[in-house]
Formats: structure tokens, C-alpha cells, sequence
């Protein structure tokens, strides 16, 4: 059996702010609340959610023989995690203005899956955010944290301000971590009230209504206020105090390259968004449709 401890060790070194281990387990009961909130209309243009229910239930239909899941948390609280002034109309989600966490997170750990390769003769393959797994639903198996009324992982220890990736290997971990059972929200309701569209629906998004969703995803008829947002929305997670009190972010690994305060999105040009922010986030939403977002905040 592999030793957890010298995994964690190993995705610790590798630039994690948290790792657990879990067993593979059929997730039924989440992938029934997925298909429930997809028929009660929720994810509005998130048409890709609606795909590989069965690749969601059962992880061994994307990784043959599949026996653990190394779940990893990097930590990413930064300067703009705290929040901009009311009165300004580019904001963009703190985790935005660093290097792509698919890119980094995916180099990070497929790092350490290699290194894994060679001591067990394992195979597995990493995820990040990047294919139908429930991955915080195996973050609280993992023992990581527990999933708040925002619907997003929170954690002990960095509250909500955490991006997640995973290694899945077809061998058995000498222990596993226990899941955590325990819902700390408890009659806290602070992120809730925080969305200024009222989106968040008690552990579920009305992406008809969600900032995020409006401002980075595939465009629907649907046209709400965006609040000052650009790129992504961190109302809900600025408002939870585990997110408050958490450290910022001191690893090597999601620093932020770019303040979003000092930027003229109205005067840039394709090869200026090119050449300084082509290896964030904000690629997938381009510049043209940043300048959009950022005109209906002034309209508004």
C-alpha cells in the first residue's frame, strides 16, 4: 500500500496549502441534486453540466481501477480578496489576477503524480477543474472542510479562497482521512445575504442570477446587474468569516501577476491583453467581452 504520509509530504512541497486522501465512492446522492437543480432550470447556460452524469457517479469510468483520491486545496487569498471600494466598476475575482490555476495546479501535481509513478509503479491521472468529477464532495470526504450555503468548499483554515485539483490512482493508501461530518456555518447566513442579485439559495447558485456566471460563461437572454464585476464575482466568499480571518496567500504558487485597479480596459488594445494577461484567467473571456461587462457597470 502507498504511504500517505509521503504523499501529502510531496504535494505539500509542491506548493498545496492542504491535502486528503479518499477513497473512491459512488456519488449518487450529489449526482441527484445535480439532475434535480438542472430540472428546476438553475444552471441556465451551463450546458456542459448537463453532460457524463455517469462519468460524475462513479470516478473508474475516467480512471480504470481507480483506488484513492488525492484531494489538493492551494490557497490563493490575495490583496484583492478583501474586496474593492463599492464605487468601482472593474472588479474582478481575486483568483483571476494570478496564472491560470488549470495551468499551474495541473504542473504542480502531475509533478508529483510522476514522482508517485516512479516510487510505486501507480497510474492516475490529475484533474483540475477540468473534468465531471464532484470534487467538493471528495474534499469533504478527504477531510478538507465542508460545503457552505454559498455551495462552495469551506475550510478551517482558509475559509472559501482555496482552488482545487485532484490525482486519482488505481493503488490503496496505507490510511485514509475521515471525512469532515461538520457543518460550521451553522445559523450564519452572511454570504446569502452578500449577493447583491440574491443568487445563492441555501448550499445552491440560481446561475440565472449569479455575477460569475454572467460575466465569464456562455451569454443567455438572461440580463442582470453585474455590480462592478468584469470577470467573476468574490461577494459571497468576502462575506464568510472563515474567508476574512484566513492568511493571504505566502506560497510560490497563485500569487497575483496584475492589479486590475490599474488597468484602462476601455484603452487597451487586443495585443496589449495578449502580451499581459493572456496566461490568466480572463483568456477565456477575452478582452471584448471584459470591455462589454465593464461598459454595462458604467450604464448601470
Amino acid at each position: 500500500m502507498l504511504d500517505s504520509n509521503h504523499i501529502k509530504q510531496l504535494v505539500i512541497e509542491c506548493g498545496a496549502s492542504l491535502c486528503g486522501i479518499s477513497r473512491t465512492i459512488r456519488l449518487e446522492q450529489d449526482a441527484t441534486f445535480l439532475l434535480d437543480w438542472i430540472k428546476n432550470g438553475y444552471s441556465s447556460s451551463l450546458d456542459y453540466l448537463h453532460k457524463n452524469t455517469n462519468l460524475r457517479t462513479n470516478i473508474e469510468e475516467m480512471v480504470p481501477g481507480a483506488q484513492s483520491v488525492i484531494v489538493c486545496a492551494f490557497a490563493y487569498k490575495n490583496s484583492c480578496s478583501s474586496g474593492y471600494k463599492s464605487s468601482c466598476k472593474k472588479k474582478i475575482a481575486s483568483y483571476a489576477i494570478c496564472e491560470d490555476y488549470h495551468t499551474t495546479i495541473r504542473k504542480a501535481l502531475n509533478k508529483v503524480l510522476k514522482q508517485l509513478e516512479n516510487k510505486y509503479e501507480v497510474k492516475g491521472r490529475v484533474f483540475t477543474d477540468s473534468a465531471p468529477i464532484f470534487e467538493k464532495a471528495y474534499a469533504v470526504n478527504a477531510g478538507l472542510g465542508w460545503i457552505g450555503k454559498q455551495s462552495l468548499l469551506v475550510t478551517p483554515e482558509f475559509g472559501t479562497f482555496v482552488l482545487l485539483g485532484e490525482i486519482v490512482i488505481d493503488q490503496k493508501c496505507d490510511q485514509y482521512d475521515i471525512p469532515f461530518s461538520e457543518n460550521r456555518c451553522g445559523t450564519c447566513r452572511k454570504c446569502v445575504e452578500a449577493c447583491p442579485n440574491h443568487a445563492i439559495m441555501e448550499r445552491h447558485i440560481d446561475t440565472r442570477l449569479c455575477i460569475s456566471r454572467a460575466t465569464i460563461e456562455k451569454q443567455d437572454t438572461n440580463s442582470i446587474a453585474l455590480h462592478g464585476w468584469v470577470f467573476g464575482c468574490d461577494e459571497c466568499q468576502n462575506a464568510c468569516p472563515y474567508s476574512k480571518h484566513g492568511p493571504q496567500n505566502s506560497s510560490g504558487i497563485l500569487k497575483p501577476i496584475f492589479n486590475p485597479e490599474l488597468i484602462d480596459w476601455d484603452k487597451m488594445t487586443d495585443e496589449e491583453f495578449i502580451t499581459s494577461l493572456s496566461k490568466t484567467p480572463l483568456k477565456r473571456s477575452g478582452l471584448k467581452r471584459i470591455i462589454t461587462n465593464y461598459f454595462k457597470n458604467h450604464i448601470v
